[in-house]
């Protein structure tokens, strides 16, 4: 009897909680204007920092590659460099 009882309280435990995983939040407040300004600033400056990173990233790459294969820069993209 006793493990009908727990049985039972389980079912209906698990029950209750199927009912409460399908339930829906509730929408999130309107941003205002300045909001969205400040949100769409940061996320521009995040994308030029990030380009810049991966420019910087993919030098190092290259320059790595070419130090181990051995490919000398030719005098032209030494002196284009240099000016940078």
């Amino acid at each position: 009897m006793r493990r009908l009882a727990v049985a039972l309280a389980v079912g209906a435990a698990l029950t209750l909680g199927s009912f409460a995983a399908h339930s829906k939040l509730p929408a999130p407040p309107a941003k205002s204007d300045a909001e969205k300004t400040a949100e769409a600033e940061k996320t521009k400056l995040a994308a030029a920092k990030e380009g810049e990173l991966l420019g910087k990233y993919q030098d190092s790459a290259v320059a790595n590659y070419k130090k181990n294969k051995g490919i000398a820069d030719k005098p032209a993209a030494k002196a284009a460099a240099k000016k940078k």
